[in-house]
């Protein structure tokens, strides 16, 4: 039988699918989901620093790329726990949002605010993805009664939670106005 605690106003029901094969299949189906996603973004953050025009652009993305190493190594350590070897499974949400961002490169112009702009709009595409994907994994890790599993994919939640809010500062305080100024 599940147990369940009171957390402030919410019921918890911790380990209430601990048994569910159905679920537990889903969940590590979702973790090489997301696996195979931040293996393609480690691999497409270098084309974004390189075609980002300002300094604190190319450093956020070289400093998300760091992250994200960070990021696999802590998803090994899921599966892991899951008695799962890491593997990935194709992600064609991410394919699509990698492709629209890629795109993006393409459409404006080099050493312009503009194609900051773009990157940045192309990179909070892919962190609400995965504030997404790592908010219901955590659920659902809790759901299982995989609590250790849970508080690794929060760790990696409140990183890309963090990496959206830089991206909005950097828009909010210059780039979207120098965008603004340039001429068509």
């Amino acid at each position: 039988m599940a147990k369940a605690t009171k957390t402030g106003n919410a019921t918890k029901n911790s380990g209430a699918g601990a048994n569910d094969s159905m679920l537990q299949e889903f969940f590590v189906e979702e973790l090489k989901d997301i696996y195979y996603a931040e293996k393609l973004i480690a691999k497409t953050l270098p084309k974004m620093k390189r075609a980002a025009t300002t300094e604190k652009l190319k450093t956020a993305f070289e400093k998300h790329l760091e992250q994200t190493k960070k990021q696999i190594e802590r998803l090994d350590k899921v599966f892991a726990k899951m008695g799962e070897k890491p593997k990935g499974k194709k992600c064609e949400a991410m394919e699509g949002i990698v492709k629209e961002g890629e795109g993006v490169i393409e459409d404006t112009e080099q050493g312009t605010a503009t194609r900051d702009v773009a990157l940045i709009l192309a990179a909070q595409k892919v962190e609400h993805y995965e504030i997404s994907t790592y908010g219901g994994l955590a659920q659902l890790a809790r759901t299982l009664g995989k609590d250790d599993v849970a508080r690794l994919l929060e760790q990696t939640l409140e990183e890309e939670k963090k990496t959206d809010l830089l991206l909005t500062d950097i828009a909010e305080r210059s780039v979207n106005y120098q965008s603004a100024q340039e001429e068509a």
